[in-house]
């Protein structure tokens, strides 16, 4: 298939959004804000890097491209709208592997009335799959890593760890059981905290950030973003009981440095914690405070993790692109 009979076979026969105004049938695509401001998002999924054949199928990764952007938007309070899609398409996939990424894809922008507005396809060695949302949120009610203060209390969303567990059951080829295939498919089609998130617009003010990369992460990055020292219990990280089962000896590291988990990490005013408590009652979410923040005691903020009265420095142990040894 030609580049402009794939982009013909992808125009969606319909659109969602009010907002817009032009999609997938000129140079670019045109929205109208509405009196609300833009949030905006991109991420790339390479083969052999975040994903393969092996792992998973052509519509999984199609779905986690997509939901890991939701996240951000989530991270950010917004409201999801549009997508755009670039695909660098190696040889050895087919047009019917494409065509179920965009399967995938669409299975996740459905559940949230998203509308494919544009992209771009390229040929190259290895699939790579850059996504693009755009999402709206109210005036000035956009969440930052910035917001944290001393006093707040530190929370997550869900469970960590499941992600990485869920690879490891894939690599260990172990035999199917309801534990592997809730760590399987908590690896291949995560939950992104998109309505939880909206929920928390009664918030005056919360920090919030997506646990893409490890809380061990995202902690440390709100931490610096707000000047502030933030200090995890190592008993309250909340790990699944089928982790616990199967990798009892690596549940505690991977609920920290695992990543994409895709779970909401954040920090509220103890005043604020029952409008927290009721937007995961609302949306059917399990929330857990983890910690605390305090003010800042060196040069540098901190965090720490804390298991009795003995407190260690939590270093950033998720993976990072582009770092050396």
């Amino acid at each position: 298939m030609d580049e402009f009979s794939f982009i013909r076979s992808i125009r969606p026969d319909s659109y969602k959004q009010s907002t817009l105004i032009r999609g997938i049938d000129d140079d670019a695509a045109v929205f109208r804000a509405m009196q609300e401001d833009v949030v905006t998002a991109v991420d790339t999924m390479v083969e052999g890097v975040h994903f393969s054949k092996e792992t998973m199928s052509p519509a999984d990764v199609g779905y986690r491209a997509l939901a890991a952007n939701l996240s951000d938007l989530a991270a950010m309070g917004s409201r999801p709208a549009f997508y755009l899609v670039s695909l660098v398409v190696p040889d050895h996939w087919s047009e019917k592997e494409l065509d179920e990424l965009y399967r995938g894809m669409n299975q996740l922008a459905d559940e949230y009335q998203m509308d494919l507005i544009g992209g771009d396809t390229v040929s190259g060695q290895d699939l790579c799959v850059s996504v693009t949302v755009v999402g709206y949120v109210g005036q000035g009610l956009a969440r930052y890593r910035s917001a944290s203060k001393p006093g707040d209390l530190v929370f997550v969303t869900g469970s960590l760890g499941d992600s990485r567990a869920g690879l490891q059951c894939i690599f260990d080829e172990r035999e199917e059981t309801e534990d592997v295939r809730y760590l399987v498919n908590r690896h291949r089609r995560p939950s992104p905290r998109v309505t939880f998130a909206e929920m928390l617009r009664s918030c005056e003010r919360i920090a919030l950030n997506d646990v893409s990369d490890g809380i061990a992460n995202e902690a440390n990055e709100i931490a610096e973003a707000s000047g502030v020292d933030v200090i995890i219990r190592q008993e309250r990280i909340p790990c699944s009981g089928a982790i616990q089962a199967l990798y009892p000896d690596q549940y505690l590291e991977w609920g920290l440095s695992g990543g994409e988990d895709f779970e909401l990490l954040g920090t509220v005013s103890k005043e604020e914690w029952s409008c927290v408590e009721k937007a995961a009652n609302e949306s059917g979410l399990k929330v857990t405070v983890i910690g605390k923040v305090e003010e800042r005691k060196k040069d540098h903020p901190y965090v720490y993790i804390q298991k009795e009265d003995k407190r260690n420095i939590l270093e950033k142990t998720g993976y990072t692109h582009m770092k050396r040894g």
